[in-house]
């Protein structure tokens, strides 16, 4: 049964159960053929009523915080693999009860909390850099330059700091298993020499395994290969795969502007505080049932209800004129969006909601007034 978007009340993100499964499944799939460890990275999505879904399938969790370390030893039933630029001496204690392993950014990190680590029984290992990425913009570049994010190979020097069981990198952006492939040439050739005796190599994220056209096997098979070559635990974290293409942002145009010539719909959504990555990135997402700008069909921007002046993008061409009340509806607005939203302007936040083919549209979360108050106190 497809979505009835005019049943659902807006604003609200989405999710459709079955596109949702049928991710978790493929995801599934390939952590068996390959005998790998696949985890739901909590900064990609991580509205937890939904993860009785996720727990059907059996992954594990990555987390970049204590509180998402907390959230998917709570909500999943997993500790989490654990990695953050820094670590608070405050928060470190709570972090190790919530993990199976840490990745430090640094061996000043290390150093410092290396002893605590061990003693806990928690797997220890360093994110390296391999200063090499497929990343087209260097807001989402790790290995850029000066990055903060990982060791290069030249301040590791010839031998690993004794007590590091594994290595850990993230260099990829919604990548396909031969931009994988060229990367773990470079990885080999920097930090090959480290890998004797390690127990697992974190491959972060980027791998957008569930993206049409992925070739699955190519995966499987560098992935089988590394293990049976070095004997070490693979691990992936992709955030965005698990839940690419399986939801939408649904708006209701408030009403349409015109000033030199350029028609807006204004929605009561907004770029900034809903679709940040939108402007951030930027990229321009898709509408259904619109097209890019088209010469003599009905054109209009996009406009976001807050106050922001550039809280606004475009230009998407439809079929008939928009009026007032017309839904707007943005795809694949589930992964890296939601985590994101702000409260900016006290601008209401989008419903949270998920369509089931057999039950149809529920409501999983709503905010209110309060939600904003208590933000900030």
């Amino acid at each position: 049964m497809p979505i009835e978007f005019h049943k659902i009340p807006t604003p609200c993100y989405v999710i459709d159960e079955l596109l949702l499964r049928n991710n978790l499944k493929l995801m599934k799939e390939i952590q068996e053929a390959a005998r790998i460890e696949i985890l739901v990275s909590l900064k990609a999505f991580s509205t937890w009523r939904l993860f009785p879904i996720f727990k059907e399938y059996g992954f594990g969790a990555s987390a970049s915080s204590l509180h998402e370390a907390r959230l998917a030893l709570e909500e999943l039933g997993v500790k989490a693999h654990t990695y953050s630029p820094a670590f608070e001496e405050r928060d470190m204690a709570d972090i190790l009860e919530y993990s199976s392993r840490v990745s430090f950014n640094s061996i000043n990190q290390f150093q410092r909390y290396f002893k605590i680590a061990s003693q806990k029984g928690v797997s220890v290992g360093l994110r390296v850099n391999p200063e090499f990425s497929n990343s087209p913009c260097d807001i989402y570049n790790p290995c850029k330059p000066g990055s903060r994010l990982g060791i290069p190979a030249g301040q590791l020097g010839d031998d690993l700091p004794q007590g590091v069981e594994g290595l850990h990198f993230h260099a990829l952006f919604e990548a396909d298993s031969f931009a994988l492939e060229r990367l773990l040439a470079v990885f080999l050739k920097r930090f090959g020499k480290f890998l004797h005796g390690l127990k697992w190599v974190n491959m972060g994220g980027g791998h957008l395994i569930t993206k049409r056209g992925y070739d699955i096997d190519h995966l499987v098979k560098i992935l089988t290969d590394f293990k049976d070559r070095y004997g070490v635990g693979i691990i992936l974290e992709p955030g965005s795969a698990f839940t690419y293409q399986t939801g939408y942002l649904v708006s209701t145009i408030l009403d349409i502007v015109e000033n030199d010539g350029i028609k807006t719909a204004i929605l009561d959504v907004s770029f900034t505080c809903h679709m940040p990555d939108c402007l951030e990135m930027p990229y321009k997402p898709v509408i259904l049932g619109a097209t890019d700008e088209r010469p003599g069909k009905p054109t209009y921007r996009m406009g976001g209800i807050s106050c922001l002046a550039g809280d606004c993008m475009g230009n998407w061409s439809f079929e008939k004129e928009l009026r007032p009340g017309d839904q707007i509806v943005f795809d694949d607005m589930i992964h890296y969006t939601t985590v994101k939203t702000t409260m900016f302007n006290g601008v209401g936040h989008p419903s949270i909601g998920i369509w089931s083919e057999k039950s149809g549209f529920r409501l999983i979360k709503e905010f209110r007034y309060e939600d904003y108050k208590n933000r900030l106190s």
